[in-house]
């Protein structure tokens, strides 16, 4: 029988130690604003990434009014949407040139200011170091460098909503030679904003790396880091390697745009009718191949840490080990290297050879392999639980079905021969939205329900998290199922009425494309799914900065009996995370292990033989 002792942390250890709270205290400015603490950072990302979003949700919102009832004044705000923007929202009517703004800008938002730093920057600032035992991130000052520079690229996507034209109209793809033709400026905003935002991630993502590989705690092996760590660690990979190639092309674009260059540009190029005054010889295909070598690993990108989030929770909850820890992490190595070489399959539609075209269908067919074994992974430890139902649990169960729906949906798309006729259609919003939203950002939710007592020291309430799930989860599904639909009937998501100018009763019977009246009208149901989504968000945001004040206090440093570093800290963590250096003596997930004294063995827990 062997019984644990808690390890003693060590003073000593080969690096300076950060231990404990011996770090010089700073002013405000350097405490909470140009902070180097990994924590805060990761809360300024957090808390900077939750508002873009809202933002971004605000412009879908929109968006869904203009789909169901076109051209009529937005209500309510339409008055203020006239007032902010000027002609582009005439009598607060969003029409065609504003709502291409508003699509494209929703989708930037959303990724690349939304989604993405919460999920990668926010969470894995916050909680790597304090998984693998480290005091800080490798480049404290490059890591507060990477915040201020997502922050300037976030605020010059902003800013451009307000300039003559307004925002980006070309979708957040930003496809050449449209991007460049369109005669305003919101492009080159676009651009010089995508600049400051990948250079962030790149900065973060070579902090990331260094901090796994050189900080970890001593016994802290490959094979004992958790699931969450190893996810953010593949996603700073992808994030290394696939992020350069589109800052190159921004720039590109950028010249094109400004410099009249014709990188993207081709000979003979008619804008508006007239022979562009251009040099011509560019090639827009260039363009697509070098935003989808980033765009489709961005979408592991936007998934890894979910799926890293789910584990974490799904394991502490269902009190039991991961099932197939080691496959898990292969799995993970295995989609972070494939993600490289399935980008094309989103450009069957460009006139690619049908060797080139098969072989991107065959990787694309590979992934979903390493995909469908982490997913089924996270099933299997569900096997014979004794399953916690708290908050953070509801919407990690959610996840696992709904990002089941989100990857199987992928598949079609996968395939040239369907891609052909779902290419561009709702079809293809409904499958990356069930990757994204009741994927990703159930997962995202689950997390800030789970980590809020270790950040805070306090609860967030569990009755108003309940109504928060249930409502979420139920018009999520309103939303994007029924658009699965008028997928298969034809409707592009390209057209600002909702395809209501190809309505059956209202074109002839030899126009091709008629969209029936039920396909319409779902846009209605649609919208107000998306309006009641939003209320559904309001017990999250009053239990979020209500709970911060007033939420029950945590009467312990480890209220979810957790067995992974972060629950062995203080709370909240103070400067330096830990007291003395941790040393780690067993695997991440010993949760219900036989003989042990109760249900879960944290890793720094010292075995001793008796």
């Amino acid at each position: 029988m062997s019984q644990q002792v808690t390890a003693t942390p060590s003073a000593t250890h080969g690096h300076t130690s950060h231990a404990g709270d011996d770090h010089p205290h700073g002013g405000f400015w350097s405490t909470y604003i140009f902070s180097t603490d990994h924590k805060v950072i990761g809360i300024q990302y957090g808390v900077s990434s939750l508002v873009f979003l809202f933002f971004g949700f605000l412009l879908m919102l929109a968006m869904r009014w203009q789909i169901a009832y076109p051209d009529q004044p937005l209500p309510v705000f339409g008055g203020m949407l006239e007032a902010m923007l000027g002609p582009v929202a005439s009598g607060g009517v969003i029409g065609a040139d504003l709502y291409n703004a508003f699509g494209a800008m929703h989708g930037t938002i959303m990724v690349f200011l939304g989604v993405v730093p919460l999920g990668f920057a926010a969470f894995g600032n916050y909680l790597v170091p304090l998984q693998i035992g480290a005091p800080d991130m490798a480049f404290p000052r490059i890591n507060m460098a990477s915040f201020w520079s997502f922050l300037i690229g976030g605020v010059i996507m902003m800013v451009s909503f307000f300039i003559p034209g307004g925002a980006a109209q070309a979708g957040w793809t930003s496809y050449s030679p449209l991007a460049t033709s369109i005669p305003t400026d919101g492009q080159t905003y676009w651009l010089i904003g995508m600049v400051f935002l990948i250079t962030s991630s790149l900065l973060g993502s070579v902090n990331f790396i260094a901090t796994v590989i050189q900080l970890r705690a001593p016994g802290m092996t490959w094979m004992r880091l958790p699931f969450f760590t190893w996810a953010q660690f593949v996603t700073a990979f992808i994030l290394l390697l696939a992020f350069p190639p589109l800052e190159a092309a921004a720039v590109m674009q950028l010249m094109d745009k400004v410099f009249d260059t014709s990188f993207y540009l081709p000979t003979g190029l008619m804008v508006g009718g007239n022979l562009a005054d251009i040099s011509g010889g560019g090639s827009p295909l260039l363009w697509q191949h070098l935003f989808w070598f980033l765009a489709h690993p961005e979408v592991y990108v936007l998934i890894l840490p979910a799926m890293g989030i789910v584990a974490e929770i799904l394991a502490n909850n269902s009190r039991k080990p991961l099932f197939g820890y080691r496959s898990l992490v292969y799995s993970v190595l295995a989609v972070g290297f494939l993600s490289f070489i399935v980008w094309a399959h989103h450009m069957y539609l460009t006139g690619m050879g049908t060797k080139i075209s098969t072989f991107f269908q065959t990787t694309t067919m590979i992934i979903s392999i390493p995909s469908v074994i982490i997913l089924t992974c996270l099933f299997l430890s569900l096997w014979g639980a004794s399953i916690r139902f708290n908050t953070a649990m509801l919407f990690t169960l959610a996840f696992l079905p709904m990002f089941g729906i989100g990857g199987l949906t992928g598949l079609p798309l996968g395939f040239s021969f369907t891609d052909v006729h779902l290419h561009d259609s709702y079809y293809v919003i409904a499958h990356f939205h069930y990757v994204v939203a009741p994927g990703t950002i159930f997962a995202l939710f689950a997390g800030i329900y789970y980590w809020f007592p270790k950040a805070t020291g306090r609860k967030m309430n569990e009755l108003l998290g309940r109504i928060h799930f249930a409502a979420s989860f139920v018009f999520m599904n309103l939303i994007f199922l029924p658009m699965f639909a008028q997928g298969f009937a034809g409707m592009s998501r390209r057209m600002s009425d909702g395809g209501a100018a190809y309505m059956v009763s209202d074109v002839t019977a030899d126009v091709v494309g008629r969209l029936s009246e039920t396909i319409i009208q779902a846009n209605i149901g649609i919208s107000t799914a998306a309006l009641l989504l939003a209320v559904a968000q309001l017990p999250f945001i009053w239990n979020f900065f209500h709970s911060i004040v007033r939420g029950e206090k945590v009467t312990s440093d480890n209220p979810w009996d957790a067995t992974t570093l972060e629950w062995q800290t203080p709370t909240p963590p103070p400067h330096g995370n830990f007291a003395g250096v941790m040393k780690v003596y067993r695997g991440p997930y010993e949760y219900s292990v036989p003989g042990a004294p109760r249900d879960y063995t944290p890793q720094n827990e010292i075995p001793v033989k008796g």
